[in-house]
């Protein structure tokens, strides 16, 4: 992990939502402001610089490297980073379905059916399920529909979003977290139901449980980023 030497002692919220490092703001990586759009979420970057020890890990800092991509990235492709979302949901995990064994069959419905009925209901998306791997495309009006539901997001939730779907494979549970519908914790297993009954079947394997302990950590960064980041 790349670190480098900490060459700040004080961290402070300015007036204008920016972050202060011994009295100088803190700017991106293309130079702009680094300015929240809430206190809330603006003091918990402060905090993350705060809590950096002696060499910082600027590869763990999740809200301020979210904070730059909603400033440097989101505006200036918006329109890109909204359809690579629709061409996500079009495809999304929780639509396809195993036809075995049935163990797994049962425990998909179980968690993805909620989901998709979600979907359908809330968002008007009349999403289908199928079996199997190969591609079915979505019908126009669940594209449409979920087209319009992620419209409304700000830079800032968009940035958090777009990281909470390819963290969990499924842009339909990252618009059930950004619409509150469920938590991060239920969302994160309902995920992981394939692999986590690989696990059982096949057993463990440490560095895998690394890895996943790591998406972990940064998904719960992104779905705080995306509540704190609600006026």
């Amino acid at each position: 992990m790349t670190t480098r030497r900490r060459f700040y002692k004080d961290v402070t919220v300015t007036g204008d939502l920016g972050i202060a490092l011994d009295g100088r703001p803190v700017k991106t990586p293309i130079k702009a402001p680094l300015r929240l759009p809430t206190r809330a979420l603006a003091e918990a970057v402060a905090t993350e610089w705060a809590e950096q020890g002696g060499e910082m890990k600027p590869a763990t800092m999740y809200l301020t490297k979210l904070a730059n991509t909603a400033i440097d990235r989101v505006g200036a492709h918006r329109a890109a980073i909204l359809q690579e979302l629709l061409d996500y949901a079009n495809s999304d995990l929780v639509c396809y379905r195993a036809d075995r064994p049935p163990q797994l069959v049962e425990r998909q419905a179980r968690a993805w059916d909620p989901i998709v009925d979600w979907a359908r209901t809330d968002l008007d998306a009349p999403f289908e399920v199928t079996g199997g791997i190969l591609h079915r495309p979505q019908p126009e009006a669940a594209r449409a529909a979920f087209g319009e539901a992620v419209k409304p997001l700000t830079d800032f939730e968009l940035a958090a979003f777009h990281s909470v779907m390819t963290l969990t494979g499924s842009a339909l549970i990252a618009m059930m977290l950004a619409r509150r519908a469920t938590v991060p914790e239920a969302a994160w297993i309902a995920a992981h139901v394939d692999e986590d009954y690989q696990i059982e079947h096949w057993g463990h394997d440490a560095e895998a449980q690394a890895r996943r302990a790591a998406r972990f950590t940064e998904f719960m960064a992104c779905c705080r980023f995306m509540a704190l980041s609600r006026p």
